[in-house]
């Protein structure tokens, strides 16, 4: 259940929640999820690490251990996340009650982030979570970056989608092993989706883990998932003003792929304006403009990932979570 956007509530029960009087959150999504990125500019977590929670014994928990189960998804399978229990509808005492709902879900989130972020660091996997509206072709540049880096360094996909495993079988086809996550009626992946599929998929160490998430330029930036990097995706099909638009999701990236440059020829879209708009919303963002089917900045797409992984191997993070 996501209370950020109210995704996974069918209408009634979103009707019941609005009769309520659900009201603005006291806090924005970007607001609830900043964490240290490298790039020099700091954000701030407006919530604790603490480690007291209770687990879901609908579904496995999300708990990133320290070690890998030795657990391999077979052909095919996927993580189904459609049939979770939603619960907003039975919420009673207006909107004081769903904004301490939706802080609540976001520090338990957070929790499992950074328990995920400590088993990545142990193995040096260094995930990546990408984000996009629908569309922007996240899987076809990561498809291509597949086939130009295999066998250079371990490879390995999380694939976030409402239904279907359509992205993750075309991931499959490059030989790289993928998981596919269904969501349901969430619009986004969380933290604990993704302990879920780390431990099933089990990458090798010195892994690039690439998390392609859910098609949303709005949940999905205040979710922390582990990573070590938000990769934001905006195609010149979409229009520049996405920035100004969705600025929770290009505040919280490191990184602009501005996508299908090859059809700039073909569209009315002003590129120093998109980059003035998301430096406006992230002064210290970097933006890199791509094009799979052609090859326009591929070369200097693999430097950033090849630097920032080297940085990342690095960096130190604490030896126990807060709290435990």
């Amino acid at each position: 259940m996501c209370t950020v956007c109210g995704c996974g509530i069918g209408p009634d029960r979103a009707a019941s929640a609005e009769a309520g009087g659900a009201a603005e959150p006291a806090t924005t999504t970007a607001d609830a999820h900043r964490h240290p990125h490298t790039h020099g500019h700091g954000h701030d977590h407006a919530h604790s690490h603490a480690h007291d929670h209770e687990h879901d014994h609908h579904h496995p928990h999300g708990h990133a251990h320290g070690h890998v189960h030795p657990h391999h998804p077979a052909a095919g399978e996927t993580l189904d996340y459609s049939q979770a229990p939603v619960g907003l509808a039975e919420v009673k005492g207006g909107a004081g009650r769903l904004i301490r709902l939706e802080r609540d879900l976001l520090e338990a989130n957070s929790r499992l982030a950074a328990a995920n972020r400590q088993a990545f660091k142990r193995r040096n996997i260094f995930a990546l979570n990408l984000v996009s509206s629908p569309g922007s072709g996240k899987t076809t540049l990561l498809v291509k970056t597949i086939l130009d880096l295999r066998g250079q360094r371990p490879l390995a996909v999380i694939e976030g989608d409402q239904q279907t495993s359509m992205d993750a079988e075309r991931i499959r086809a490059t030989g790289v092993r993928a998981l596919q996550i269904n969501t349901g009626a969430m619009c986004h992946l969380d933290a604990r989706m993704i302990g879920d599929a780390y431990q099933r998929l089990s990458p090798a160490e010195d892994s690039l883990l690439f998390i392609e998430n859910v098609g949303n330029l709005v949940c999905p930036a205040g979710f922390d998932l582990g990573e070590a990097h938000k990769v934001v995706l905006l195609s010149v099909t979409e229009g520049e003003e996405k920035p100004l638009k969705y600025p929770a999701m290009f505040y919280s990236a490191d990184l602009l792929l501005l996508t299908k440059v090859d059809l700039l020829a073909h569209v009315a879209f002003d590129v120093e304006r998109c980059l003035t708009y998301a430096r406006q919303v992230n002064p210290g963002i970097d933006a890199i403009a791509v094009s799979a089917t052609r090859g326009d900045g591929l070369a200097e797409w693999y430097q950033w990932l090849e630097r920032r992984h080297a940085w990342f191997a690095l960096r130190t993070i604490p030896a126990t979570l807060p709290g435990v």
